[in-house]
């Protein structure tokens, strides 16, 4: 490397570092920072040129030094590489766009699963995009119902498996689910303590996530009816009408 290249690359990585930091670099950051395989007195020297030639400055409060204009335009010029940038942007905002689908798709759920929690008196449920959770809601209100206020016991069964998130995403991904829905009445519910209950559950899809959305409650339960509003709140979600 000649002394032109490295006092460019020291440069280079003056004005990396101050833009990070926003503090004056010395010698020794560099060294111990970008691995430069030079001596001490060899950077303060290169330093000390590029000083001489306006390229950095020192402040009067600090031993080390910052860019100066003219030191940002001749690395926006001759030093910058624009097309690892340019990558980079293109990352960070891929990054940035997938964290805001995911987002948007988990809070779109959400407002299914409320607009579905007031249309039935039973459990609400629905995985969320992106995510090994659940949202829950109308839990309360289904334990309500005069089959678990008669029988603690049940009631206290299906609180352990719905508490048991894991075990109900796995009972929920061992169902043959499409997008229509599907009722399991009693025994035929795979979902190990909650035979007592009754469970009709449909595939979704938004902004190409999938999972399952669906109403668990007493057997004693208006099947026609809560197929029915789960099938049109599926379509709101899938529809992005919500």
């Amino acid at each position: 490397m000649n002394t032109d290249d490295r006092k460019n690359q020291i440069l280079s990585a003056i004005i990396d570092h101050f833009v990070q930091t926003a503090e004056p670099v010395g010698s020794k950051t560099i060294i111990l920072t970008y691995n430069f395989k030079v001596s001490p007195a060899t950077v303060r020297n290169d330093m000390a040129e590029l000083e001489g030639q306006g390229l950095i400055m020192q402040p009067h409060t600090s031993a080390g030094r910052v860019p100066t204009d003219k030191g940002y335009r001749f690395y926006v010029d001759e030093l910058a590489d624009f097309e690892m940038a340019k990558a980079l942007a293109h990352k960070t905002l891929s990054s940035l766009r997938d964290t805001g689908r995911a987002a948007t798709a988990k809070q779109r759920v959400h407002d299914a699963v409320a607009l579905l929690s007031q249309a039935t008196p039973n459990m609400v449920f629905a995985t969320i995009p992106d995510s090994s959770k659940t949202f829950f809601m109308g839990f309360s209100k289904m334990l309500r119902q005069p089959e678990f206020l008669e029988a603690p016991l049940k009631a206290s069964q299906v609180m352990e498996v719905i508490e048991d998130r894991d075990h109900f995403l796995t009972g929920l991904g061992n169902l043959d689910l499409d997008p229509e829905p599907k009722i399991f009445i009693g025994e035929e519910n795979i979902l190990q303590g909650i035979d007592s209950c009754s469970l009709i559950v449909a595939n979704y899809t938004y902004d190409g996530y999938r999972g399952a959305i669906g109403i668990l409650g007493p057997k004693r339960m208006p099947y026609a009816y809560n197929s029915s509003i789960l099938t049109e709140v599926r379509n709101l979600l899938e529809t992005k009408q919500l």
